[in-house]
C-alpha cells in the first residue's frame, strides 16, 4: 500500500517518518521522499493514528489524487536540486513527463492552479535555496554553483538570484542565514 506524504523533503524527514512507523509498529517495504510503501493495509484506525502522528511531526498524509501528483512533482524537483547537479540543458517538462508518465501540459496546469506558481518557478526557487545554502557555507565559487545548477553562466545565475531574492549573491552572503527558508516552505 503506497501512501503519499506532504512536507517530506529531506533525509531527516525520512528518518522522522521511519520513527513514526516504528512507534506504531507499521512495516514498510520502502520509505522515500514523499512516500511510504507499507507491507499491508493497516486498517482505518491504524491509518488514522499514522496520519495523526505524521501531523504532529509537520507532515500530512495526502489522500487527494491531485495533491498526491503535486507532491510527487515537488519531490522529484527537490531531489534533482539536492543532488547538486542540474544539467545545463535540463528540461523540467521532459523530466516530469518522463518520471510521471503523464501529459506535461495538464500537470503544469494542475500545479499552477493549486500552488499559484508554475512548475518552472518552483524549480527555480528550489535552485535559489540550494545556492543560498552553498553561499552560506562557502561551498564553491559562483561559477561552479552556476555550472552545478545548470545555468549558462555566473551572470545568468546572479541575475536570476537577484530577480527572486531582490539581492545579489554577494549581498546575500553578507546578510547571512536570516534570508534562508526551509525546503518545504519554498513555494513562491
Amino acid at each position: 500500500m503506497k501512501l503519499i506524504i506532504k512536507n517530506m523533503v529531506c533525509p531527516r524527514c525520512v528518518s522522522s517518518v521511519e520513527q513514526v512507523l516504528r512507534e506504531l509498529q507499521l512495516k514498510a517495504n520502502a520509505v522515500r521522499l514523499g512516500e511510504v510503501e507499507l507491507v499491508k493495509d493497516p486498517g482505518k484506525k491504524k491509518l488514522q493514528q499514522f496520519a495523526d502522528a505524521l501531523e504532529q511531526n509537520g507532515f500530512e498524509l495526502l489522500d487527494d489524487q491531485k495533491k498526491q501528483v503535486i507532491e510527487k512533482i515537488k519531490n522529484l524537483l527537490i531531489e534533482k536540486v539536492q543532488a547538486g547537479h542540474v544539467e545545463e540543458h535540463f528540461s523540467v517538462s521532459k523530466f516530469i513527463g518522463r518520471k510521471l508518465l503523464k501529459d506535461y501540459p495538464s500537470l503544469s496546469r494542475l500545479f499552477s492552479e493549486v500552488e499559484g506558481i508554475t512548475i518552472e518557478q518552483f524549480f527555480i526557487l528550489q535552485k535559489i535555496e540550494k545556492i543560498k545554502e552553498w553561499l552560506m557555507y562557502n561551498e564553491s565559487s559562483l561559477s561552479q554553483m552556476a555550472f552545478d545548477m545548470g545555468y549558462s553562466s555566473s551572470q545568468h545565475l546572479s541575475s536570476q538570484f537577484k530577480k527572486f531574492t531582490g539581492m545579489t549573491p554577494s549581498q546575500f552572503k553578507q546578510l547571512g542565514a536570516s534570508h534562508r527558508r526551509s525546503l518545504d516552505d519554498v513555494h513562491g
